[in-house]
């Protein structure tokens, strides 16, 4: 009966090793591109989003999913059926699963095989499955094109401190709007297709902004009149907001140099941006360290 015990436990340990190699061979597949073997399967995972969002646009063509609706139907669950088992490997390999399951890429792999089984309760919301366009983001870590985001973060921060100016801005193009909407209901009125005051700003929106549907359209000399001052204000307008946010990413990209150039870097936290003569990281308190006597530090490790 020992024996048996002694020959349980250590096929379960063997088993138990097994596994384990098994969790990590998969995670490095999976999670990592700098492997041939990662690159591959992203690649591979990559031309089958591609392939999964061509067959619902396919689908959603009335002529043929009358003739080839069912087939592509069948390739729909196969290929959900592939990425269903693909986040349930990611889950299961990754060290921290709650980590991935509420981070964006775990949130988007999720939400992109829902729709099809949802599809089996509410018709129709198979159409969602286009969402899985957003897990081509992962092409900037196949292709190592992470050294180019510093651009798109220069983006963000203007965008975040603009947004203020922007409101203001928005606020502005609102209240005009809504003014020439109710002036040009009480000049033009029904007659002319502006039937209610929701339907002229509706027109004034499509106006100011230099889209011109054609839908509606002013008929008196009046509203003739408005309706071409409202259209220089359009084109005046385009400028402002492209303005702000242009000036905020000068200011932005000025910072990010300034950081760059600092000889005051914390090594514990990456914040570079700090005065002079300051000692200690503003952000998390560390001392601070010049770059240069870092970098002499390492070599002589």
């Amino acid at each position: 009966m020992m024996k048996l015990t002694q020959w349980i436990r250590q096929y379960l340990a063997v088993n138990k090793i097994k596994i384990l190699r098994l969790r990590l061979r998969l995670r490095r597949i999976i999670f990592e591109a700098d492997t041939p073997a990662g690159r591959r399967f992203d690649i591979i995972l990559l031309i089958t989003i591609l392939f999964s969002v061509l067959v619902v646009m396919l689908d959603s063509i009335p002529s043929v999913k009358a003739s080839i609706g069912g087939f592509l139907r069948v390739i729909e669950w196969i290929v959900t059926a592939l990425f269903t088992l693909e986040y349930l490997l990611r889950v299961w390999t990754i060290g921290r699963p709650i980590k991935y399951i509420t981070s964006f890429y775990g949130i988007v792999d999720l939400v992109s095989v829902l729709p099809t089984y949802l599809s089996l309760l509410i018709r129709g919301s198979q159409y969602l499955i286009i969402i899985r366009i957003i897990r081509m983001l992962r092409i900037f870590r196949i292709l190592k094109l992470g050294r180019f985001m510093t651009a798109s973060n220069v983006l963000v921060i203007a965008m975040k401190e603009s947004r203020h100016k922007i409101i203001v801005f928005l606020e502005v193009i609102l209240t005009i709007v809504v003014i020439v909407g109710a002036f040009m209901y009480l000049i033009e009125g029904p007659e002319s297709g502006f039937t209610s005051i929701p339907i002229s700003i509706y027109w004034a929106i499509v106006t100011i902004t230099t889209v011109g549907y054609g839908d509606i359209s002013p008929a008196t000399p009046i509203g003739q009149m408005i309706a071409s001052v409202i259209m220089i204000i359009g084109y005046a307008i385009i400028a402002v907001p492209t303005g702000i946010i242009t000036t905020e990413m000068a200011k932005a990209q000025q910072k990010q140099k300034i950081a760059n150039d600092s000889k005051l870097f914390c090594w514990s936290c990456g914040e570079a941006n700090h005065e002079p003569k300051a000692v200690y990281c503003k952000k998390c308190g560390a001392k601070l360290i010049q770059k240069k006597e870092k970098t002499r530090q390492s070599q002589l490790k």
